[in-house]
């Protein structure tokens, strides 16, 4: 039994240009958690980012989109994670993952950064990488010179049902997450076609 998740920080970058590029998937994510609930998104500078409260499981969990830029993501998860006393295996991070395909979302706990700054610069901000994470494949353009673009890049019609897909059945599965149940979710999520 994991523990039971109190914020789930959606990963992208703030801004228009940014609003469909693959490295927003995290984003991606924690919208749709917010427009299910009907519980938008409100500007925090004291948490540098967007945050809505959600009702899910039985508990209140706090969604997170920092405003930070990628590389700048740790600032945002700190600052919440202090202000509510929430310690770091509470919090649940989305973002993309190079390594999966689009469609396929992958859950896990703990880990290093694989590259990713998002990630990289939570690790640094919080002192450890405990925290459980939600990995939207993005698929990867087969050459590491080629990742920056293909990340910051507006994602291609197919690529984006496939991946809002991969979103709609992992949030099909987050209520066991949410309530501790990791290894459950993630066996129905990993097994499902």
């Amino acid at each position: 039994m994991s523990a039971c998740v109190q914020i789930i920080v959606g990963l992208g970058n703030p801004g228009p240009e940014y609003e469909h590029t693959r490295h927003n998937a995290g984003f991606w994510f924690v919208d749709t958690l917010a427009e299910q609930f009907r519980s938008p998104f409100k500007l925090e500078k004291k948490f540098h980012g967007e945050v809505a409260r959600i009702h899910l499981a039985g508990q209140d969990v706090w969604l997170l989109k920092p405003d930070t830029f990628m590389n700048r993501s740790g600032q945002a998860v700190q600052a919440l994670a202090q202000f509510y006393k929430v310690g770091l295996e509470h919090i649940l991070v989305v973002h993309d993952e190079l390594d999966l395909e689009p469609g396929v979302a992958r859950l896990k706990q703990g880990g290093g950064h694989g590259g990713h700054n998002g990630l990289r610069d939570i690790i640094s901000k919080m002192g450890g990488n405990v925290f459980m994470r939600l990995r939207l494949g993005i698929g990867h353009p087969g050459d590491s010179k080629k990742v920056t673009g293909h990340v910051l890049k507006k994602v291609s019609t197919d690529d984006q049902i496939d991946i809002e897909r991969a979103i709609e059945n992992a949030v099909r599965y987050l209520p066991d997450v949410v309530e501790g149940n990791l290894q459950k979710a993630m066996n129905q999520l990993h097994s499902d076609k």
